[in-house]
This record gives C-alpha cells, structure tokens and sequence, in this order.
C-alpha cells in the first residue's frame, strides 16, 4: 500500500507561480516513476509531467519551458514548480506513481486545485 499526500495548490494571477509537492509512504520501494497529471471541467485527465529516480523527464507540449517536474529521492518527495501560469492551467493537478513494471505500484493522490484566474 502506497499513499500520495499532495500540497501547494491555490488561486493565483496569470503569469504566477505554484509549487506543488508530492510525497509518498508506505510500500515505496517498487516505485521508478513519479508525476503529475491534471483535469479540467469537461475534458479527460491528462499528462503533465513525469520523472524516474533517475532524473529522466517528461512534459506534455503545452506546459515544457514553464513547468518543471523534480524529485527528492530521500524524502520521497516529487515537485512541479509552476511558472507563468496560463488560465488554461487551472485543474485539478494529480500525484502519480507507478513502477518499473507497467501497472505496478500505480497510485494516485487525491488531487489539489489549481486556479489561474485575474
């Protein structure tokens, strides 16, 4: 069992900033991977950004030159620091994890809000 506790969403201005972390406990020791996902009203969950243990990343089109995804592998820790934040940003931003295996250790955290609004 693996549980994600999420933090750092809120109501900010176009062109703010958000950081938000990501930390996981429990039976942790099968996760490789680690990002974050996001939902709009009406539309489909979808990528935001990935990273492994090993720093490797991946960021959907719309966010790479703003968004930055990291990790701390001693505290078990993901980020997403959140740069010049657009309107079309605003969701609900999801932890995941999952393991080398595909479909193993694949866990989700309960979702914050991000708000991009004047």
């Amino acid at each position: 069992q693996v549980q994600l506790v999420e933090s750092g969403g809120g109501l900010v201005q176009p062109g703010g900033s958000l950081r938000l972390s990501c930390t996981a406990s429990g039976n942790i020791f099968g996760i490789y991977h680690m990002g974050w996902y996001r939902q709009a009203p009406g539309k489909q969950r979808e990528l935001v950004a990935t990273i492994t243990r090993g720093d490797s990343t991946n960021y959907a089109d719309s966010v790479k030159g703003r968004f930055t995804i990291s990790i701390d592998n001693a505290k078990n820790t993901v980020y997403l620091q959140m740069n010049s934040l657009k309107p079309e940003d605003t969701a609900v931003y999801y932890c995941n994890s999952g393991g080398v295996i595909s479909g193993t250790f694949n866990y989700w955290g309960q979702g914050t809000q991000v708000t991009v609004s004047s």
